[in-house]
């Protein structure tokens, strides 16, 4: 997402007037979408599996992969076999929808944000693909006790999602695309969602970034690094590690699940680099690292009070596994 873009969305300023009108007719559409489910037209296909979407309600990151991942995290705390379906985007099985393999995952073959995933819970299943529906039956046929974890596709009406927990981080500007940043009116996303964040009684906490080294010779941790990074708000990323005290000398930008194998790295070959958890998945596949020292900018975040959260989540999934034994 680019830094002009986020200028627009920022606040209601006069580009934001100017291009109300088709955020107008984008909210239409979404109305003329959402109507179709709303009054019976078509329904939507049930997983098969006690389903939590974790999803929100604006364009481009907003944090989603972490909470996920630590949602699935409190639910195998509790005894829960779960499945988390990523959409891999960019890759074959974006549209080819298919369980992931156990071990590490290729990058090219199963998408960045499933490696990361893996990266960070080794033991979890993952099913990827586009097609959230196909992707869930297939983690049904799998792993039919499991609970399905959707990483993002709050807006996917065809799946039936038995507890949608939405991040909406409050915003002046709530024009939706291309005016601002929501991807669906703001009212009936909040309508639909089971729980929206924050809230008077839960939270969202994150880490401090911390960097990890994933590559060279021990080295002590560096105060001055050079930065790669290609996620969709990379200034989160600036502006974390120089909260902490960094000091970054330069730092490139790239797309949003930019090949990051090719191209020439930031600085000098013996500089300190930091990369994300995302981008570390490409970028250890390359053959010029060398003995350069590479750090990976971690953090994690997770929902407070934690158990308070996770057994609200308990009651969903055992109300729909009531629902579905009484049919």
């Amino acid at each position: 997402m680019s830094s002009s873009l986020e200028t627009v969305w920022s606040g209601r300023g006069v580009e934001a007037w100017l291009f109300s009108p088709l955020g107008a007719l984008y909210a239409c559409g979404w109305w003329a979408y959402e109507a179709v489910y709303t009054f019976g037209l078509r329904r939507a296909a049930s997983p098969g599996l006690p389903t939590i979407t974790i999803g929100n309600l604006i364009a481009g990151g907003a944090g989603k992969t972490p909470i996920a991942l630590s949602v699935c995290q409190a639910l195998a705390n509790r005894g829960h076999q779960v499945v988390l379906s990523m959409n891999g985007y960019g890759s074959p099985r974006y549209r080819h929808p298919a369980v992931a393999p156990a071990g590490p995952l290729d990058p090219e073959q199963w998408g960045d944000e499933p490696a990361m995933a893996r990266a960070h819970v080794p033991s979890l299943p993952i099913v990827v693909g586009k097609d959230r529906i196909q992707a869930a039956r297939l983690a049904a046929e799998a792993h039919p006790q499991a609970v399905l974890v959707l990483d993002d596709g709050f807006q996917h009406l065809r799946l039936r999602q038995d507890c949608a927990v939405v991040i909406d981080p409050p915003l002046s500007n709530t024009f939706c695309l291309p005016a601002g940043p929501y991807r669906e009116p703001r009212s009936t996303g909040r309508r639909r969602a089971a729980m929206t964040l924050p809230n008077e009684r839960f939270r969202i906490v994150r880490s401090p970034t911390e960097l990890v080294q994933v590559h060279g010779p021990a080295t002590p941790q560096p105060q001055v690094v050079d930065l790669l990074v290609g996620i969709a708000r990379p200034y989160r990323v600036v502006a974390g590690l120089e909260e902490e005290g960094f000091k970054l000398r330069e730092v490139r930008m790239l797309p949003d699940h930019a090949d990051l194998k090719r191209g020439t790295l930031p600085g000098d070959a013996t500089a300190p680099l930091v990369v994300t958890a995302k981008d570390w998945v490409k970028v250890q596949r390359r053959g010029d690292l060398g003995d350069r020292p590479i750090f990976v900018a971690d953090y994690r975040a997770w929902i407070e009070p934690a158990d308070t959260f996770a057994a609200w989540l308990e009651s969903r999934i055992d109300s729909q596994r009531s629902e579905t034994a009484g049919r």
